[in-house]
């Protein structure tokens, strides 16, 4: 059965973010998806700090929930992140939490692996959290899930966002656009396996000042 891990970044745990998780969830579901929400909006999460400790053990130095998600990154056929608009921008804890998770995922092979994202939001912000989310599917080999809009609620409240018809339905259409594509390139992959990966990755720095 393919599985969908969806994280919650607000801290909020049943609030806007939650709600259109939920949504993606159950519509996974009727498409026979495993699916799992992880509510990390209240957690401590330190900031990566780049100290390449992941470089050479399994996992981040500071042993918190990204060290408890990996495992379950690595099983997933999906990775969906929801997160709330702060000052324009995603919130702090998700920023924090994808920024060591991706930077940690060592042997997590995440090529054909499905990413989406997911903003809530009062009122503004929306599109450009939205862009900044997506940047960790797009350095990971990463296919993204799309939706007849771009994918984000709006609400102040759980109550608000189940008024947003438009919103809800967004949030649908992108679950079975998921699980369309996690279906696609399962098939793909039994048929031509993944995509070739050269051994050897460069690494442009100019350390010659040239």
């Amino acid at each position: 059965m393919a599985k969908a891990l969806l994280i919650n970044g607000s801290p909020n745990a049943k609030g806007c973010t939650y709600t259109a998780l939920r949504e993606i969830a159950n519509t996974l579901e009727q498409e026979g998806f495993e699916t799992e929400i992880v509510q990390i909006g209240k957690e401590a999460i330190h900031g990566c700090v780049s100290c390449e400790y992941c470089s050479s053990h399994d996992g981040c130095v500071f042993d918190d929930i990204v060290n408890r998600v990996r495992p379950k990154f690595a099983e997933a056929d999906a990775l969906i992140v929801g997160a709330p608009v702060h000052y324009g921008s995603p919130n702090g804890s998700m920023i924090s939490f994808l920024d060591r998770l991706f930077y940690s995922k060592g042997k997590i092979d995440t090529r054909m692996k499905v990413g989406a994202s997911v903003v809530s939001c009062r009122r503004a912000g929306n599109t450009a959290s939205f862009d900044v989310l997506n940047k960790y599917f797009t350095i990971s080999q990463m296919p993204i899930a799309s939706s007849n809009y771009w994918n984000n609620v709006h609400g102040f409240t759980a109550e608000d966002v189940l008024k947003d018809k438009e919103g809800l339905q967004t949030m649908r259409t992108l679950a079975r656009n998921i699980a369309f594509l996690v279906k696609c390139i399962e098939m793909g992959k039994e048929k031509y396996g993944l995509p070739e990966r050269e051994s050897v990755r460069e690494f442009t720095s100019f350390p010659d000042g040239k």
